[in-house]
């Protein structure tokens, strides 16, 4: 195979240029990815380690690769603002507390933070709390020994014990029942555990982060969750913002996701259309960007000319529901938030001309994207 063959380009461009639909198709059809100016170092580094590994012939012969590293993608401030953050965080040994909705990629900070930190090359471990019942968590999570219950056939080891050296993600930790909760509170302080049905202490080197969507305050008030194992996971603190909150990063996440999944599915890429692009402004995205990469996977399976539709993605007529109902009030607050999500879809780089074209000061530009929580 010739080196042509396996040459893989990424191209570099404005946010803007993305909203160019000769520019988006000629992107989606010739190169291996895209970023957006200004650089994200630790991204380009992620899509330079892949690109290689796409182009070994190993991997063309279909062997499985490495894990790629997680992908903080965005220029908003939200996102700026957390990706300095866990620079700042992963180097630390301590728990961190992340919180955010359902889909705004709480596990994917969590690995950021892993593979950031000294711990990077050891195990991560995910634990999703809400999948188990409060006697299978403890065995899930501390392990056990031979006939320790009704079921338990053999030994086996906890998922604390197997991520000793790197990190465990506790997923939905508000789900943690109380029992299990007051046995995770003694690990913290001792750094010590025992196997079900096994009186041996086994001491494990892990840190430990938590992901939650709860209000973990208002279930300490409730009794639903100790406060003492509450303080222990919150010492760090990350809050993600939702998708709604992230407008000027619309187009370069539905952009990627349709590389992504073009690459999988072996279909062509597609690029969006302007109706598309302006639908996805118009939406609330109640499910953030698990909702985003969903509706771009059936707008590329759907898609039948060379961009993606608005139709295709499922979100046609969605501003004719949306304000069908309401006071004088709600209508005026729709229709101002909608302003500012069109003209940001035309020049996210660029707020000075985002004002001028709305007739108002920049000022008072920032006060309404303030007030709508966009960007």
């Amino acid at each position: 195979m010739s080196p042509i063959a396996t040459c893989r380009w990424v191209a570099v461009l404005s946010a803007n240029d993305l909203q160019r639909e000769k520019i988006g198709d000629f992107v989606c059809q010739w190169f291996f990815d895209f970023h957006a100016l200004p650089f994200d170092a630790a991204r380009l580094h992620g899509t330079l380690d892949k690109a290689f590994a796409a182009g070994r012939p190993e991997a063309q012969g279909g062997l499985a690769l490495s894990e790629a590293e997680p992908e903080l993608l965005g220029d908003s401030r939200p996102i700026r603002e957390l990706r300095k953050l866990l620079s700042r965080l992963a180097p630390i040994d301590s728990p961190v507390l992340i919180r955010g909705e359902r889909g705004t990629g709480k596990e994917l900070i969590a690995r950021s933070l892993h593979v950031q930190s000294q711990r990077r090359g050891k195990p991560f471990v995910v634990v999703d709390c809400g999948a188990f019942t409060g006697h299978s968590i403890q065995a899930e999570l501390f392990g056990h020994e031979d006939d320790a219950f009704d079921g338990a056939q053999a030994h086996r080891i906890g998922l604390l014990e197997a991520a000793d050296g790197g990190t465990l993600l506790l997923d939905e930790v508000g789900d943690l029942p109380l029992e299990t909760q007051a046995s995770l509170l003694r690990f913290l302080e001792d750094r010590q555990i025992e196997r079900l049905g096994g009186g041996e202490s086994i001491a494990v080197d892990v840190r430990v982060l938590a992901a939650t969507r709860e209000d973990l305050e208002t279930a300490v008030r409730k009794k639903r969750f100790r406060e003492d194992l509450y303080y222990q996971l919150n010492v760090l603190q990350v809050g993600v913002a939702p998708l709604r909150e992230r407008h000027g990063d619309l187009a370069l996440l539905a952009n990627h996701f349709a590389h992504l999944y073009s690459q999988d599915s072996g279909r062509r890429a597609r690029s969006f259309s302007q109706d598309a692009l302006v639908a996805l402004g118009k939406h609330d995205w109640p499910g953030n960007v698990r909702e985003l990469a969903g509706r771009v996977r059936r707008g590329l399976v759907l898609a039948e000319g060379r961009q993606i539709e608005a139709a295709n993605l499922g979100l046609l007529g969605e501003e004719d529901s949306a304000g069908s109902m309401g006071t004088l009030e709600e209508y005026r607050s729709r229709a101002e938030r909608q302003a500012l999500c069109d003209v940001l879809t035309r020049h996210s780089d660029n707020l000075s001309v985002a004002a001028r074209v709305l007739g108002i000061s920049r000022p008072t530009f920032y006060r309404l994207l303030h007030k709508h929580q966009i960007r």
